[in-house]
C-alpha cells in the first residue's frame, strides 16, 4: 500500500520536529465524484518522505477507508474513523491490513426513537462495533457493498451498541436541516450535519479531536507539531484542538465561515488542491 521508495527513505526531520497530519476525506482530500483533490498524492507522500506521520481523520466508516489509502500510498499505524469513534490499528495479520482497536459505543435506542418521531421518512443507518450496518433505505453514499450490510427496519435497529448513527433527510436542504436538528434537543449524544441533510450522531463527548489526541499521545508527537484540514461541521473540534495546542489548524476554501472561523489558515479548495499547497505553505514538502 505505501511507495516503497517512500518507505525505505530516511527522515530528514529531527524527532522532535515531526508532525502528525490529519487529513479529513471528503471535501478536502475527495472531490465530490470521489476522486482526489489535485496533487495530493504527491504532498503526502513528500510530507512522508521527510518523515511527517500522515494519516486520515474522517466521518467514513472504515469499510469505505481503505481503497482512498491505496489511491494516496498510505499506510499510517494509526487511521481516525465514524468521526472519532473508532481508532484503526494496522495489523498485518487481519485480513484489511487494519483492527479495529479503539471502539466507542453507545445504545441506539433513545436516539433513534426521537430523531424518528420527528423524521420518520428519514433514511436511518447505524454502525456497530464490528463494523457492520444497518440501514432502513439504500442510499448510494453509504456505500453498502459486502456482507456487513443488511437492510431491516429501524425498530430492529434499536437495542444495539453502535459508533454512529447516520440519518440523510430528503426533505431538508444543509442548512434548513442544520436549523431543523437544532431544534429537536438531542442529548447525551456529540452531533454534527454535513453539507447536506445529513446528522451524524457518535456517543457523548466522542469526535475527531479525541481520537486524534490519543493517536497524537501514541505516535508521542508534541501537542504543537499537529495539523489537520477540514472543511465541515463535523472538523470543527479537531480544528479547535489543532489551533488551541499551537499547531495548524487548516481550512479548505470552500468551507461554509461558519467553519473556517475555527482555523489558523485558509487553503485553496478542494477543486484547486488545497491540501498540497497548505502542505507546501507549511513547509511539509520536499519540494
Amino acid at each position: 500500500m505505501t511507495n516503497p521508495a517512500i518507505e525505505a527513505a530516511e527522515s530528514t526531520v529531527r524527532p522532535e520536529d515531526r508532525r502528525l497530519i490529519a487529513l479529513d476525506l471528503d471535501g478536502t482530500v475527495l472531490l465530490e465524484d470521489d476522486t482526489l483533490s489535485p496533487g495530493v498524492v504527491d504532498a503526502v507522500r513528500s510530507a512522508e518522505s521527510l518523515g511527517h506521520i500522515v494519516t486520515i481523520a474522517t466521518g467514513r466508516s472504515w469499510e469505505s477507508v481503505g481503497y482512498v489509502l491505496e489511491q494516496l500510498g498510505l499506510s499510517p499505524r494509526h487511521i481516525v474513523t465514524a468521526n472519532g469513534a473508532t481508532i484503526m490499528t494496522r495489523d498485518d495479520l487481519a485480513p484489511s491490513g487494519y483492527r479495529r482497536d479503539i471502539v466507542e459505543t453507545f445504545d441506539a435506542t433513545d436516539v433513534l426513537t426521537h430523531i424518528e418521531q420527528h423524521l420518520p421518512d428519514g433514511n436511518y443507518l447505524v454502525e456497530l462495533a464490528d463494523g457492520s450496518r444497518l440501514f432502513n433505505n439504500r442510499l448510494d453514499d453509504w456505500n453498502l457493498r459486502g456482507p456487513n450490510a443488511r437492510q431491516v427496519d429501524i425498530e430492529e435497529m434499536k437495542g444495539h451498541e453502535v459508533t454512529r448513527v447516520v440519518v440523510v433527510s430528503d426533505d431538508h436542504g444543509g442548512t434548513s436541516f442544520a436549523e431543523f436538528v437544532d431544534k429537536m434537543g438531542l442529548q447525551q449524544v456529540s452531533y454534527s450535519v454535513g453539507w447536506s441533510a445529513w446528522l451524524d450522531i457518535a456517543p457523548q463527548g466522542v469526535d475527531k479531536s479525541t481520537a486524534l489526541e490519543h493517536v497524537r499521545e501514541l505516535e508521542e508527537i508534541p501537542p504543537g507539531n499537529v495539523v489537520v484540514m477540514g472543511d465541515g461541521r463535523n472538523d470543527i473540534q479537531m480544528l479547535d484542538w489543532a489551533r488551541e495546542s499551537g499547531g495548524e489548524a487548516v481550512v479548505m476554501g470552500q468551507a461554509l465561515p461558519e467553519v473556517a472561523v475555527h482555523g489558523s489558515r485558509i487553503t485553496a479548495s478542494v477543486e484547486l488542491g488545497g491540501v498540497a499547497q497548505a502542505l507546501d505553505e507549511i513547509g511539509l514538502t520536499a519540494s
